[in-house]
């Protein structure tokens, strides 16, 4: 099981103090619970039995006991609230297997303030606490905010300088201690550090609902976050209410239905409350909010057996919630389960993206319940398994699969060897290509990315981790696809303080094994048109399985629907930072095959399955970012197409590059069958508004401001490409349209096949493709002239197998 802490272990003269008022175990309150430290400890039901054990086995000793028997896996540890005495973070790491801390930030504001300056101003404060808060970030895995406390949560993220600088003046003429109370400061230095926790992936944890006599209740209604959840810099910005919200729960509960980036926390109202209470707050959590979003916490502080009573209580609570809403038929048996997996550990470590195994956090309990749910004999999510995924230059997803008790002992530090001639693979065989100047001598380490660890939904017996490459500890191989997005990033991120996101539609074909005269063979699962209702019909079982599997995987799906192609489909992905998108795209090609698979079919993303039907792209949509806020649209309507300069030059840039982009994001000879005219495919070198021919389509979503254009879209890409070297391509030719200031020519308004004449064609085949990537000076410098060799080398093995070997593409649909 894992909790989330809000405070720290205190202790008085060595931890035994149990003095009423002390802030010791009398804080736990209630006979009740008394009776329970009592049973726990084999004492006396007294506060000076308890006391003289305590005394008896020492500080070490009751602590590591009330942490086992509460199964407790995790400790984040807010350290800001001032006790007497406090343990650091690394005194708690011998009692669990991991301890992070949560930055409070007005506590560090106000260290700020109360440290020596003659004269504080509003841009020097700000300064000083972003540097601070930017330093910091390493060593924190989430944010918190007391603003129920000071001024409430109706927070106004649009708060002016002179109201902030108004406050800040009020705050000082204060005196020191500095306390922050001023709503205008308050607000200023929430929304810092929300564009803060944006750009870094942090999350950030409110306090609402009730606490101590000094919080006005009516301010910490968490329906007053409304203005700051609805603020589109912060729509990605993972929120957790804390405290259950008690006792506005059903507003909690309504908030988290509503909004995707706000989680619900019900720690302190258990144990604080009755029974009853606690049920009902916890029941009316989950009224409206999906069990996905809803995480226990003790909110354990001061003693040790806080935690263990939060524990105890919260197991008790949540089985009495779950056993009520099976037997009114909500929720079966096994989703009852499953649900509980949720709230004890899984929700919180994919939350706080902690390094933990999501399976491991959930030890057998130790508290006994009144009731049990016996669990059936299947051990449904007991991980024998880690698969550790790379995808290869020619875009093949691979894996290499150790028992799990292997990976946790070495693997997920040291990682497994790999063959540098892993690298240079063709799609039609595994040997490297010649040219690709990799070869079967020498060895570098996949080591797993551990916030890419994910439970695999089909086969809860496995798990699944995307790995780097490295030559030894530390030094990143220049091959590496998910390194070379990073590098390219750092420099768009460092040049331009800009972040690109991206957005994949994944198109693919579902196919099923037939036998005719003899032979095996794979034809179209469904016949129906783009669109067509019978298909998605058709599909619908496969669908039920694959939206909840990526949901499950933290994969934003937006859309879905049948495709042109007979027994073709899509499903379109939310744009998300463009190494998470690439990340994504790799769990989503896994998940849709797989799925395909459970139903006895064979699901392909082969950029031209069939040379009579349409093809598969993967369309790329694409947008720039800067401190939360997309940058790619103008700023008004006087842009004579709707972008901004910084993105008519990045796009600019990537249209001036698209001939030797293609060779990595149409890397088969069989993708140029597929990138022809007509075909919505983006045959010409060219762009224009909404238009789906031109290879680059700016686009305006619903919602979007009306002639405004958020993002752009590469018809181009196809699902055989690696999608991490496609980015870096995309992102390499962005960085220099930007640094030339090159400018988009006119948009095409009309069928660029009917315009043919005044355009260039793309590259028709791989190696017109390759034969522009080798003249590529941008790209061989920004993604690495290795890297580039080896592409190219690939490239040109797979066009001399073609060309020799036209048939052979027909096994593509088995590796792509």
């Amino acid at each position: 099981m894992l909790t989330v802490t809000t405070l720290s272990l205190s202790t008085r003269e060595k931890g035994s103090s149990l003095e009423r008022g002390s802030g010791g175990l009398c804080e736990i309150g209630s006979e009740r619970n008394l009776r329970e430290i009592a049973q726990l400890y084999g004492t006396e039901v007294s506060f000076e039995a308890i006391e003289k054990h305590r005394v008896a086995t020492g500080l070490q000793s009751f602590t590591s006991k009330c942490f086992k028997e509460a199964g407790i896996s995790a400790l984040l540890i807010d350290d800001g609230l001032k006790l007497d005495k406090k343990h650091d973070i690394e005194w708690h790491k011998d009692f669990v297997p991991f301890v992070g801390r949560v930055l409070r930030i007005e506590t560090l504001a106000e260290q700020i303030l109360d440290e020596e300056s003659s004269s504080w101003t509003l841009d020097s404060f700000t300064k000083a606490f972003v540097e601070r808060l930017n330093s910091l970030v390493p060593e924190v895995v989430a944010l918190k905010t007391v603003a129920a406390y000071r001024s409430g949560l109706d927070i106004d993220t649009h708060v002016s300088k002179e109201v902030a600088e108004n406050g800040l003046v009020e705050v000082l003429q204060a005196g020191k201690p500095v306390r922050v109370g001023n709503k205008g400061l308050v607000d200023y230095i929430l929304t810092l550090s929300l564009e803060l926790a944006e750009r870094h992936d942090l999350p950030l944890q409110i306090h609402t609902g009730f606490g101590d006599r000094d919080l006005d209740l009516r301010l910490s209604n968490p329906l007053h976050l409304r203005a700051l959840l609805e603020d589109k810099r912060f729509a990605k910005c993972r929120i957790v209410l804390l405290h259950a919200s008690y006792p506005f729960s059903k507003e909690a509960s309504y908030l988290s239905s509503v909004y995707p980036q706000v989680y619900l926390d019900f720690g302190l109202a258990v144990p604080k409350l009755s029974v009853h209470g606690m049920v009902s707050s916890v029941k009316e959590l989950l009224d409206l909010a999906p069990t996905k979003k809803v995480m226990f916490s003790t909110d354990g502080y001061a003693s040790p057996e806080t935690y263990y009573l939060g524990a105890k209580k919260a197991r008790e609570v949540i089985f009495l919630v779950l056993r009520d809403a099976c037997a009114s038929g909500d929720i079966s048996l096994m989703e009852a389960i499953d649900a509980a997996k949720d709230i004890f550990s899984r929700n919180a470590i994919a939350f706080y993206k902690l390094d933990l195994d999501v399976n491991a956090s959930s030890p057998q309990s130790r508290i006994s319940l009144k009731s049990q749910m016996k669990e059936p004999d299947v051990q449904e999510d007991s991980t024998s398994f880690v698969r550790i995924i790379w995808v290869d230059t020619s875009g093949q997803q691979r894996c290499r699969a150790v028992q799990a008790h292997r990976f946790n002992k070495s693997v997920k530090k040291n990682g497994i060897g790999l063959t540098l001639a892993a690298m240079g693979m063709p799609s039609f065989t595994d040997g490297p290509a010649e040219e690709s100047k990799l070869i079967g001598v020498g060895e570098i380490r996949l080591v797993p990315d551990l916030s890419t660890k994910r439970t695999i939904p089909w086969t809860k017996q496995e798990s699944m981790v995307l790995a780097d490459m490295l030559v030894k500890p530390g030094e990143a191989w220049e091959y590496c696809p998910r390194e070379t997005l990073r590098r390219v990033a750092k420099v768009l991120k460092d040049e331009f303080d800009l972040v690109m996101n991206a957005g994949f539609e994944n198109e693919f074909y579902l196919l099923k094994n037939v036998v005719r005269e003899g032979k095996e063979e794979y034809v179209p699962f469904d016949f129906g048109p783009y669109c067509s209702t019978s298909s998605f019909d058709a599909a619908s079982p496969l669908f039920h399985e694959i939206v909840p599997a990526l949901e499950s995987l933290n994969i934003t799906v937006e859309q879905f629907h049948a495709e042109s192609g007979k027994g073709q489909f899509e499903i379109s992905l939310g744009h998300t930072v463009a190494s998470n998108a690439a990340d994504n795209l790799v769990y989503t090609r896994e998940v849709i095959r797989s799925v395909a698979r459970k139903h006895g079919l064979l699901a392909t993303f082969v950029p031209k399955y069939d040379l009579c039907d349409i093809g598969s792209g993967s369309h790329v949509h694409l947008s720039l970012w800067k401190n939360g806020e997309n940058v790619f649209p103008a700023s008004d309507k006087s842009s004579a197409h709707g972008m901004s300069s910084i993105g008519e030059e990045f796009m600019a840039g990537v249209l001036f590059h698209l001939p030797s982009i293609l060779a990595v994001i149409a890397p088969l000879p069989n993708s140029y069958d597929r990138i022809q005219p007509n075909t919505w495919s983006g045959a010409y070198q060219c762009w224009g508004r909404e238009n789906r021919e031109a290879a680059i389509r700016t686009a305006s979503p619903p919602g979007a401001p009306d002639g405004l254009v958020t993002n752009f879209e590469i018809k181009s890409c196809d699902g055989a490409a690696n999608p991490h070297l496609s980015l870096a391509a995309i992102m390499a030719a962005g960085i220099d349209g930007l640094r030339r200031h090159l400018q988009p020519p006119e948009p095409i308004d009309t069928n660029p096949a009917d315009v043919a004449a005044t355009l260039k064609r793309l590259p028709e085949s791989l190696s017109e493709a390759v034969e522009a990537m080798e003249k590529d000076q941008v790209l061989q410098e920004l993604l690495g002239q290795n890297l580039v060799v080896a592409i190219t080398g690939v490239r040109k093995y797979e066009v001399e197998y073609y060309s020799k070997n036209p048939d052979a593409c027909k096994q593509l649909i088995h590796r792509y």
